[in-house]
């Protein structure tokens, strides 16, 4: 008996040593056998130890751990698992060191580690982003639950997650930057009203998003994520995760701006010149732009292939140097869209001429310098600095366009004998 007694009193004061925490420390002990009843099948939001009692950096976790869940009672339940105990709950959760903490939210089967500073009050701000995260998700806002990242700072910031990122990043034409970010992080709290400053200036240039890492633990894996904020730029265009690149500016919204402008510009295509054949092709290259380059050549009569290619090949060019501004690029034979040449009041001097045109305040203005490389950029220059003599377009709507045959890029030929039809021709036999 004697033996027994010493046997259950060692077998008592090992389990007490063992014990990390005591029921009046608010943090409930879990189990094989409880763990799904407390845990999986309940709607709070679990914080979770997983700890061996031999584990210095669990040990050191103590008093913290129970701050916290002092702090977090009634908000967030908080448990610990005796991993060296028991390893079926270690091995299910792919527990591989000690202390690991994970996160229980709304999706139970896939808690999220938190790799976070081991204080109460970055492991709160962890667990009261997962409560934000959830409540947002039941209510159905719109607004990101990215519990202190750049998402939840501005409208223009997308929240990006493992079911979404496909689709709106890697199957889009748009250009853009995510921040990979984890809600405890302070440098990504600090680059929050940045990274939304910065979204609001690149609205409709290069699309601005953000991940929360430590929810979406498998899509930062996949981009090799290993601190936060990491910041990723994908081009325009259809992409593969391969494809995305290094961002490697500053963290100041400017910072972003100009980074991300360079690589917009960079990724923008040269608008099209557009010749003017009928109403259609006008408004292709006209509609909905900002500004309107309307240029006016020479007949191909007094101006061969060669000669007309050379003006075009300029217009390109500077087409190419001005793309940034989305502005559209049309010219048209002289004589041929003749309300068009009395709209912009261009023509009546010579050809080749030219007029910028913004058709949704129907005023224009003239190229009266040389129809030059220098000419030209000098012009569209001070237009985009907002200088230069503006006129309303005569009539104030829109020219009208006739139908003509497009320029088949050869020269021009004189019409022959052949080609005239004398028999509409009524002569007076005195003339003759």
């Amino acid at each position: 008996m004697r033996q027994l007694a010493s046997i259950l009193l060692l077998a008592f004061v090992v389990a007490k040593t063992n014990a990390f925490y005591s029921p009046t420390d608010g943090v409930v002990e879990l189990t094989p056998s409880n763990f799904d009843r407390e845990v999986l099948k309940d709607d709070a939001i679990w914080i979770v130890e997983f700890y061996a009692p031999w584990c210095g950096h669990c040990q050191n976790l103590v008093p913290e751990y129970k701050k916290l869940a002092k702090a977090l009672k009634g908000v967030v339940k908080v448990g610990s698992v005796n991993a060296d105990a028991d390893s079926t709950l270690s091995g299910q959760f792919g527990v591989r060191g000690f202390p690991t903490i994970k996160i229980f939210g709304a999706n139970k089967k896939s808690p999220t580690d938190y790799n976070g500073q081991r204080t109460a009050k970055a492991i709160a701000e962890a667990a009261l982003a997962e409560v934000k995260k959830k409540v947002q998700g039941v209510l159905g806002g719109g607004g990101s639950s990215s519990g202190g990242s750049s998402s939840s700072s501005g409208d223009e910031v997308i929240e990006l997650t493992e079911d979404n990122f496909d689709k709106l990043v890697l199957n889009s034409d748009d250009i853009w930057l995510v921040e990979f970010f984890a809600p405890w992080c302070g440098h990504c709290k600090n680059l929050a009203p940045e990274w939304a400053k910065a979204a609001k200036e690149l609205k409709g240039k290069v699309k601005l998003g953000a991940l929360d890492a430590t929810a979406h633990q498998s899509k930062a894996a996949e981009y090799n994520v290993r601190g936060y904020p990491t910041i990723k730029f994908f081009p325009a265009g259809s992409k593969r995760a391969s494809d995305a690149q290094e961002y490697d500016g500053g963290r100041t919204a400017s910072d972003i701006v100009a980074w991300a402008g360079d690589k917009h510009v960079a990724n923008v295509p040269a608008p099209e010149l557009i010749e003017i054949t009928n109403e259609s092709s006008f408004d292709s290259a006209c509609e909905g732009k900002p500004l309107c380059v309307v240029s006016v050549l020479p007949h191909i009569l007094d101006c061969d292939a060669k000669c007309r290619n050379k003006f075009l090949d300029t217009l390109r060019t500077l087409g190419e140097k001005f793309k940034q501004k989305l502005w559209g690029w049309a010219w048209a034979e002289g004589g041929q869209q003749l309300a068009l040449e009395e709209s912009l009041e261009v023509g009546g001097f010579g050809y080749p001429a030219m007029a910028v045109v913004n058709f949704k305040k129907m005023k224009f203005s003239v190229l009266k310098g040389s129809f030059s490389k220098d000419g030209i950029n000098e012009f569209l220059r001070d237009i985009s600095y907002g200088r230069g003599h503006t006129a309303p377009v005569r009539g104030a709507k829109k020219p009208t366009i006739v139908s003509v045959d497009p320029w088949d890029g050869k020269d021009g030929q004189l019409p022959t004998e052949e080609d005239i039809d004398l028999s509409d021709i009524d002569l007076d036999k005195d003339e003759l």
